[in-house]
């Protein structure tokens, strides 16, 4: 049929602009900052750029899980395996337990599997060995553990911690102040956490020194108070140990001065000398050359101001000014923040000012707050502060002052630091094992007391003015 005219109907063309618009067009490129969609709190959709990740933290690096059938000196048992999480709580003893376990949930807590130090050039080309690690874990010798240093961030008190008064003898005040120092009691020793700018040993002009105080206050009924078995700096902080009688005073004092000295016929006991090992933390200005090394320099003494005052200094090669042997191990800890690091030393000998001698003229970083013997640096220090780069970036950064929290005397942030170094970390015999009441000496341990361990171990928490030290320099990069 026709119609219209009586044309035939043909194909039906569609216009070339319909055409265009019925094709399906390719997917448009992606941008270079891809757009997301963010629900902030009042749950409104919004269109925007993602959000930054994390900045870098600073990390903060242990020691090597050392190789032995007792990697965890100080337990009844030696444990068959160690994990990592057991490791770390071992090391931060004095931290709550809660907190080192965050950071593993987090996954926050890297291990190294290579045998070459991890070092800022390395992370920065990709070429370091670092891995996460669960907490369970099993460690192996010579495993390193790395973790941000705010695992160790503590609580400050708005109370700057020392002696309530000076008096000739103690008031009640003074006695209860000096019971609360006491962390470790028993039928041979006390240790302390003694507080800083408080002198070891007193004298006619001094009469709040630990030994006076001890006398009065910690007998505990005894006839005789404590004795000191060695000695801190006034200015140092840290860990002190006293003997409550005289065998146990006589067999300490030899420990501390040689492990030789002390040893006896005994093998249980000769390997618990063997273990005796003391760590200081502290905070020095720079950073040393190597990360860790054993600092090997004899010291001796001269005398100032027609012999009214002493210093220490390193002795002179040729030994004829009546040197003495000097031993220190040390190890960096952490990166470098505002021109300073973190360190742990371990003296191997017991020489007065040894520690502070060898940070500040053998290795180049005197301590914070240590004008003794860093007179110079402190003021070069303060006057030209240098910009400060993340290590595992080299991204330059500046310190964040932690909010609420109120700056006392003697952080790093005042103006006149006290002296950064504290005895944190000390393993030693467990002589009330040995000993027995009468004095009586036992060489495998007395019968009643064969399921106490044959070590002590102890942590002191950091003074106020080294806690905020620490929490400032862990602050996160901005």
């Amino acid at each position: 049929m026709l119609c219209g005219g009586g044309r035939r109907p043909g194909p039906w063309r569609w216009p070339a602009a319909l055409r265009r618009l019925s094709r399906l067009a390719p997917p448009t490129p992606a941008p270079a900052d891809p757009v997301v969609v963010r629900v902030d709190s009042s749950n409104v959709a919004r269109l925007g750029a993602p959000k930054p990740g994390p900045r870098p933290r600073q990390l903060l690096s242990l020691p090597p899980f050392p190789a032995g059938a007792d990697p965890l000196p100080g337990r009844k048992v030696a444990p068959r395996r160690v994990t990592a999480v057991s490791w770390v709580k071992h090391y931060f003893a004095d931290v709550p337990q809660e907190a080192v376990q965050a950071h593993f949930n987090r996954r926050m807590v890297f291990s190294e599997f290579s045998e070459h130090e991890v070092s800022a050039e390395s992370i920065r080309i990709q070429k370091h060995h670092l891995k996460k690690i669960k907490h369970n874990d099993v460690m192996e010798p010579g495993m390193r553990i790395h973790l941000p240093v705010s695992v160790a961030e503590g609580e400050i008190k708005k109370r700057y911690e020392t002696i309530p008064t000076a008096t000739l003898h103690p008031n009640k005040d003074e006695i209860e102040y000096l019971r609360r120092l006491v962390i470790h009691r028993d039928s041979a020793i006390l240790v302390l956490n003694k507080p800083p700018k408080v002198p070891m040993k007193g004298h006619l002009p001094v009469h709040n020194s630990m030994d006076v105080l001890a006398a009065a206050a910690l007998s505990y009924g005894n006839e005789a108070g404590p004795k000191l078995v060695h000695r801190l700096d006034a200015e140092s902080s840290g860990l002190i140990l006293m003997g409550r009688t005289k065998e146990s005073f006589t067999r300490l004092h030899w420990l501390f001065t040689s492990v030789n000295l002390a040893k006896t016929t005994s093998q249980t006991w000769n390997k618990a000398c063997e273990a005796y090992a003391q760590k200081y933390w502290a905070l020095v200005i720079g950073t040393p050359k190597e990360r860790e090394g054993v600092i090997s320099a004899p010291i001796s003494k001269v005398l100032l101001d027609d012999g009214k005052a002493e210093r220490v200094i390193l002795a002179h090669p040729s030994g004829i000014d009546g040197a003495q042997e000097a031993i220190t191990e040390y190890r960096v800890m952490g990166p470098t923040i505002n021109g300073c690091s973190w360190i742990e030393l371990r003296p191997l000998t017991g020489r007065k000012h040894q520690l502070r001698v060898h940070c500040a003229e053998a290795l180049g970083t005197p301590i914070v707050g240590d004008y003794k013997y860093g007179w110079f640096v402190h003021q070069r220090w303060k006057q030209n502060p240098q910009p400060d780069f993340e290590p595992f970036t080299g991204e330059p950064y500046k310190l964040r002052r932690p909010e609420g929290l109120e700056v006392q005397k003697g952080s790093v942030l005042s103006k006149v630091p006290l002296l950064h170094l504290h005895c944190r970390e000390m393993v030693i015999p467990n002589i009330a094992k040995f000993l027995s009441n009468t004095g009586e000496w036992h060489a495998d341990g007395a019968p009643w007391a064969k399921e106490k361990p044959n070590l002590l171990r102890f942590i002191a928490p950091m003074p106020p003015h080294m806690k905020i030290s620490w929490n400032v320099m862990s602050s996160y990069l901005v």
